[in-house]
């Protein structure tokens, strides 16, 4: 059997998985609006997502190395997503959405952890690289973006759920043909998370890297609504997603070629620059036509800080402990990250609209790129990152 071919379902699952992400990601928000919900109550629900997952990764991860299979809990979390977000739709309070939503997250956060580690680890066993594999995930956002897009401006938000489950049950049915991989770690233990958290420049750099991976949750959560104030449709919000994807796709795909080339802090303090000025520029649009014809820059701001806080994080660790310093790092980037963006941002463009939430989310960026320049000048950040060169 050829590497391409026993490749193919798990580029096909990371393609039908996150085709069903983007359809939470992009929408969730509207459909929200749609039952009843302000602002403020939509920033609660979305940030149960990453509330659940700061259970849910570490939980999920655990049972992956104790039980020595990606490929098993990866199943199990999906059968989960399909049962659990029947029952999520059927909600109608508050308390209620609350509740399921907590449920469903849990089984949903995990997947996506779970499948790029999956991607990563075959990806070295068959020596080729992570990107081209992990690219099908941004295809299938993308792809799923634009057409579910265009079909929810016809036919309603109400019913976002048919399309859900459809690559739901895509995801399901061909991680009967993966490959799984050998876990060779044992699982996590709390002390290891100890031993991480005792890293001055690990924490700090954590710290540091927050302020601008909160405005990043908080525009994947309230950039559709956002979208919607300034007159738009389901349909522009697809497109703007679709725009956002590409370029990230094109980033990841691509970054074997420039990222070698500076120290990966470099590159999340130009991330960060972006990142601060494509949220003033965002916080004085006054048409959603502005907005997307932006969005290329969303590749441009997460793929290249994703992509070198990553590398950079994975420098900073011994070998022993990479798993779950990555899962420290998923925890803040996208859970902590996720709860604080979600909450301020809900309650931000309730009170004041999304120009004022945006023109904050710039001044948060702003201190970030400083604190991490500050961290990158700063001799502790370099002498960490020497001494795990010679490890």
């Amino acid at each position: 059997m050829s590497n391409s071919h026993s490749l193919t379902p798990l580029k096909m699952l990371l393609f039908a998985f996150h085709a069903t992400n983007t359809i939470i990601l992009s929408y969730l928000p509207l459909y929200l609006k749609y039952k009843g919900l302000n602002g403020t109550e939509i920033g609660y629900v979305l940030a149960v997502g990453p509330l659940a997952s700061i259970f849910a990764q570490p939980f999920w991860g655990y049972m992956s190395d104790k039980h020595k299979t990606v490929k098993r809990i990866i199943q199990i979390c999906i059968i989960g997503l399909l049962v659990t977000s029947i029952l999520f739709f059927q909600m109608d309070t508050l308390l209620a959405i609350l509740l399921m939503g907590a449920i469903f997250y849990f089984f949903v956060t995990p997947i996506g952890a779970l499948g790029d580690s999956l991607a990563q680890r075959r990806a070295d066993e068959l020596g080729v690289s992570f990107g081209t594999i992990r690219w099908w995930g941004s295809v299938g956002f993308a792809t799923s973006s634009l057409i579910i897009g265009e079909i929810l401006t016809r036919v309603g938000i109400q019913y976002m759920i048919i399309p859900y489950l459809f690559f739901g049950m895509v995801a399901l049915i061909v991680t009967f043909k993966l490959t799984d991989v050998k876990v060779e770690s044992d699982p996590i233990q709390l002390k290891d998370v100890s031993e991480i958290v005792k890293s001055k420049p690990f924490v700090i750099f954590l710290l540091f890297i927050m302020f601008l991976s909160i405005t990043h949750r908080a525009n994947d959560s309230f950039i559709g609504l956002y979208i919607e104030q300034l007159g738009g449709s389901e349909g522009l919000v697809g497109v703007a997603w679709f725009v956002g994807v590409v370029t990230e796709a094109i980033v990841f795909a691509t970054a074997g070629f420039w990222f070698r080339k500076y120290h990966p802090l470099v590159f999340v303090i130009i991330a960060g620059i972006l990142y601060s000025i494509r949220w003033f520029i965002y916080g004085a649009a006054d048409s959603p036509i502005q907005i997307i014809s932006l969005q290329f820059l969303h590749g441009l701001t997460f793929g290249t800080f994703y992509l070198a806080s990553f590398n950079y994080i994975s420098r900073l660790i011994p070998k022993l402990l990479q798993s779950t310093g990555h899962l420290v790092f998923f925890a803040t980037f996208f859970g902590l990250s996720g709860i604080i963006g979600s909450l301020l941002g809900g309650a931000i463009i309730d009170s004041s609209g999304g120009g004022t939430l945006y023109f904050e989310m710039g001044c948060l960026a702003l201190i970030g790129t400083i604190l991490i320049t500050l961290y990158h000048i700063m001799p502790f950040g370099k002498e960490a990152y020497v001494h795990q060169q010679d490890r």
